[in-house]
């Protein structure tokens, strides 16, 4: 007898330690729900994912929980398609203005991705002499390249950047790859192209960008010495360039991020849809 009330309060202890789980679980789940319905998204992740961690034999409430993470994640797809709709209007307007000081170029027989290149920096207008040139590609990615011209090569890899105070930036050193960095000859003078894209040369186009009024001195680095001073025109072009790559892929993370989003939301109710034929 004694035996058996032993067994029996180690069941009721059982029992009650279960209800006080599934009390506990249920409590965690209503609360995600209230932060759900207050678009507090990111809350009621915590509170879901605390579940699948404190109450994994909580099955119910696991499932529960598991469609209510599916109409949070809706929720905030949704928010994502609904920002991207009210910014990417302004965007694609801001892009409009700034695209007519621009020309795009694309040889189809050898170019994969085309450039925007700023009308007065354009190849034809700028023959036979050094200067510092920029440019955007169709996908957003912005560049910057130091051309020399002279009747001997310096080999030149990198370039450094700087104001009268002494403030100046520099590129990545880009090897000569006959590539990024090629050279040529003709009729006596040596053209060389040095070009960095993206990281390689952000700093420099920022660096420009944000100095446009000042005196700047460019440095050709790695070979001879060489040094001039950027003329306004190309500080200027250069500058219009850097604003008009940011907002390019601006516009192309926003979009994907607009298409990602939906088709996450299609998924989800999917998943949705199939959670509920299960329970039929």
């Amino acid at each position: 007898m004694k035996q058996f009330t032993f067994y029996a309060l180690l069941l009721c202890l059982a029992l009650s330690s279960c209800n006080k789980k599934t009390k506990e679980a249920e409590a965690r789940l209503e609360a995600a729900r209230t932060y759900y319905e207050q678009n507090e998204f990111a809350a009621a992740k915590i509170e879901i994912d605390s579940l699948r961690v404190l109450y994994p034999k909580e099955l119910k409430v696991q499932r529960e929980g598991l469609t209510l993470m599916r109409l949070v994640e809706i929720k905030e797809a949704e928010r994502n398609i609904a920002f991207c709709d009210s910014v990417l209007p302004l965007r694609q307007e801001l892009l409009a203005t700034l695209e007519k000081e621009f020309v795009f170029e694309k040889d189809s027989a050898y170019d994969e991705v085309g450039n925007y290149i700023y009308r007065q920096q354009t190849v034809e207008r700028n023959l036979e002499r050094c200067y510092i040139r920029s440019g955007v590609n169709e996908k957003g990615d912005i560049y910057i390249a130091s051309v020399y011209y002279g009747a001997k090569p310096i080999n030149h890899t990198g370039l450094t950047l700087s104001l009268n105070d002494g403030t100046f930036i520099k590129t990545a050193s880009i090897a000569y790859d006959g590539g990024v960095n090629y050279r040529f000859e003709n009729l006596g003078f040596t053209t060389e192209v040095v070009t960095y894209t993206n990281e390689l040369g952000l700093d420099a186009l920022q660096f420009i960008a944000d100095h446009e009024k000042e005196r700047i001195r460019a440095e050709y680095t790695g070979g001879s010495p060489y040094v001039m001073y950027l003329l306004d025109n190309d500080k200027k072009a250069i500058a219009a360039s850097y604003r008009f790559g940011l907002v390019l892929k601006d516009i192309i993370r926003m979009t994907d991020e607009c298409n990602k989003s939906a088709k996450r939301i299609e998924y989800l109710r999917s998943r949705l849809k199939a959670g509920e034929k299960a329970e039929e």
